[in-house]
């Protein structure tokens, strides 16, 4: 897959665990595991949402 690609489907991983993280039903870990994203990006984007 190409560069660009790849980056687009990160961003988009990262906007869906966003809309998880709002709801706040999903641990950070089953987030990480639905969306392929590493349990260090998922604490950054919460991170992110409480400042």
């Amino acid at each position: 897959m190409c560069k660009i690609m790849e980056d687009m489907l990160i961003e988009d991983r990262k906007e869906i665990a966003g809309r998880m993280l709002n709801d706040g039903i999903l641990s950070l870990e089953k987030i990480a595991e639905y969306t392929g994203l590493s349990i260090k990006e998922i604490k950054k984007l919460a991170d992110q949402k409480t400042v």
